[in-house]
């Protein structure tokens, strides 16, 4: 019978191999947790490689995701479709291994790591997933949604902020699902850390509300093995394992050391190294008899059958549950999803009411809850401000886990890649919410969600310099430009309830990346809209307000500055001139339009063209051109009430006119 040993040491061994042949990346890690894995994917992870997103699997989350040849060997060993040849191609362009684990690249891997912190965070997220859905759909004696969630993190994850935030969240929520492993192995890039980071960490996960087994021998099979055993047994509380371990762990010359962390160990040294382990193999070369020991395919398989034959007894007796819970895991919407959210659009567009967008979302939000049960939102201390808390909203608490709302507290940042968790669980929708000027704070995760092609709703409102007496502080300027920056990303500023509505359609419509929603806390105008023009809000940009032929110029706005743009039309057409307004709540989603609708919206023969937004002007000059002019805002905001700080920084109908006659 293969040792754990030797099981172990083919992750290092494969690990120091690929890390060499592409003379970069990362085999202190591997080395360091190889007997930690071992133990994990051996002895107690559920999972099919041959049907990885087998909905009832564990998920596996690589915090430190430097060491991402450890994910990579334990798929391959294990019998994912992750052949010998991609390891071979570590680091290269187009392979399926990456220098970071990147979702979608390789299957098994449940999360993008690299950033760090993001992993656990992730993790937090998944755990509180499988809590709510097995709140929502177990029953007496048919438990179909039962799984764990396991995460390796070394010190840099711990010493991010953002693990604070999310566990600190997690103690609370009493996520007994989840399960960390931290790779106490005291060292970093920069060498021992006991010169940055000296953290009681037991106490400090201890405080927060988790279970705690410390001082563990991170190289000790035995007692891995109980730890896990301890920690499944503990229900009511996420668990920490502190591992003790070696980075390096083999090599002679490099063990314990960070010269093995980010660095190739060289062919002698990982000569020297399989020597001490006892690996007589070559480079890439794993021996069948350790390939049957990995091999998880033949036990995957029966842990899925065993697992449908449960489902097909709760499909007997709950039926509409189970294909509840089928749909929802394979991320399709409702049956009537279509024609409820086409009827509470025309009912929104009949009702002719001005409010702010922020309520506006509220209304959509409510809306839509009603036809999409997988609906789970969430705002970061300010759900009275941001308009999250709808009348079907149920919070989670540690004691009430069937719920579809989280109180994320003022944790911005672990919100964000917690949504990012859920969404990548599958079977719920997560929105979350906080100010415009708090996106700061979240910045990376929202990233991370457009990186992974994943369906996050990022909610912000007081969405300019109108949010008023507050200031400069809260007042943002630049942040809606620059998430339009973001690759994937699709962003939606809008001026009224009806675009609100189309907005929030579009956004849980989407399956291929994340949107995000930027609200007013002012009132705004209802604009009456033909069916067309309801139709042609999807498509980013469209015409509002039209002119008789040829316009003479076009005003195009966004937001709050669209009630400017249509009022400044009026008064231009009360003089003779010809003015389209166009409203652009996405620019990302217009720029993405054929080129013919595109020229029909802004023919390219007008060129005499003037935007309005309150934000920076940058984004603006490839609409209005060389002859164009923008009323924007390139400065930080002020203290006073918001109609002030219109007029003061230009924001009014007369400054647009102005500015329209100026370009003719």
């Amino acid at each position: 019978m293969t040792s754990r040993r030797e099981l172990a040491n083919a992750i290092r061994a494969l690990s120091m191999d690929a890390v060499q042949k592409a003379n970069s990346g990362h085999p202190g890690a591997p080395m360091g947790m190889a007997d930690i894995a071992e133990v994990l994917w051996n002895d107690f992870m559920t999972h099919n490689p041959t049907n990885p997103k087998w909905s009832n699997r564990d998920r596996f989350v690589l915090s430190n995701g430097h060491g991402s040849m450890l994910i990579y060997s334990l798929l391959h060993l294990t019998g994912y479709d992750l052949p010998i040849d991609e390891l071979k191609r570590f680091r290269q362009l187009h392979s399926k291994t990456p220098g970071h684990p990147e979702y979608g690249y390789a299957p098994g891997i449940e999360t993008t790591t690299g950033p760090l912190g993001q992993g656990i965070t992730n993790a937090v997220g998944m755990a509180i997933a499988e809590k709510a859905l097995a709140a929502q759909f177990n029953r007496d004696g048919h438990t179909v949604v039962d799984h764990n969630t396991y995460v390796f993190l070394g010190d840099g994850c711990l010493m991010e902020g953002i693990s604070h935030e999310a566990c600190s969240l997690a103690g609370t929520l009493g996520l007994g699902k989840l399960v960390a492993f931290w790779d106490d192995n005291g060292i970093s890039i920069d060498g021992h850390v006991d010169g940055w980071f000296t953290d009681n960490t037991p106490q400090r996960f201890e405080a927060y509300g988790w279970h705690v087994i410390a001082d563990v021998d991170g190289h000790d099979s035995d007692a891995l093995y109980k730890a896990i055993e301890l920690a499944k047994a503990v229900t009511g509380k996420p668990t920490l394992i502190c591992c003790k371990t070696t980075i390096g762990f083999g090599s002679p010359n490099k063990s314990g050391s960070h010269a093995c962390h980010g660095a190739p160990l060289g062919d002698a040294e990982i000569n020297l190294t399989k020597a001490a382990l006892g690996w007589d193999y070559g480079a890439f070369e794993v021996p069948e008899h350790v390939y049957a020991g990995w091999d998880a395919k033949e036990k995957g398989a029966h842990a899925e059958q065993a697992w449908n034959e449960k489902f097909q007894a709760y499909q007997a007796e709950y039926p509409e549950l189970a294909a509840e819970y089928q749909r929802r895991m394979a991320g399709d919407l409702p049956t009537d999803w279509a024609e409820g959210a086409d009827a509470f659009v025309s009912a929104v567009n009949a009702e002719a009411k001005t409010t702010a967008t922020r309520l506006s979302s509220l209304a959509s939000i409510e809306g839509y809850a009603k036809l999409l049960p997988e609906i789970f939102g969430g705002s970061a201390d300010l759900g009275c401000s941001n308009m999250t808390e709808w009348t079907g909203y149920k919070p989670m608490r540690a004691d009430k886990p069937n719920a579809n709302y989280v109180n994320y507290g003022v944790r911005e940042f672990g919100m964000s890649a917690i949504m990012n968790g859920v969404a990548l669980h599958g079977g719920l929708v997560p929105f979350g919410a906080t100010f415009l000027m708090f996106s700061e704070y979240a910045r990376n995760a929202v990233r991370m969600a457009s990186l992974m092609k994943i369906r996050s709703i990022f909610v912000y409102t007081h969405d300019s310099i109108g949010l008023g007496e507050d200031g400069p502080t809260h007042q943002p300027v630049e942040q809606t430009a620059t998430l339009r920056l973001i690759p994937g990303m699709h962003v939606w500023r809008t001026c009224d309830a009806v675009e609100t509505a189309v907005a929030w359609r579009a956004a849980i419509e989407r399956k291929d990346g994340p949107s995000v929603l930027v609200f007013s806390r002012q009132n705004l105008p209802h604009v009456p809209r033909t069916d067309a023009q309801i139709s042609a809000i999807t498509r980013g940009g469209y015409i509002l307000v039209d002119s008789e032929g040829t316009p003479d110029a076009i005003i195009i706005a966004t937001g709050s500055e669209v009630e400017l743009a249509v009022k400044a039309a009026e008064q231009l057409k009360a003089s003779g001139k010809n003015i389209r307004v166009v409203s652009m709540p996405s620019t990302n989603i217009f720029d993405a339009q054929d080129a013919a609708y595109k020229e029909s919206v802004l023919p390219s023969s007008v060129t005499q063209r003037v935007a309005v937004e309150a934000g920076v002007t940058d984004g603006w000059w490839k609409y209005v051109g060389t002859n164009g002019r923008i009323v924007g805002i390139d400065h930080f905001g002020e203290s006073a009430p918001a109609g002030q700080l219109f007029k003061e920084f230009g924001f009014t109908v007369e400054n647009v006119v102005l500015n329209v006659e100026a370009v003719l």
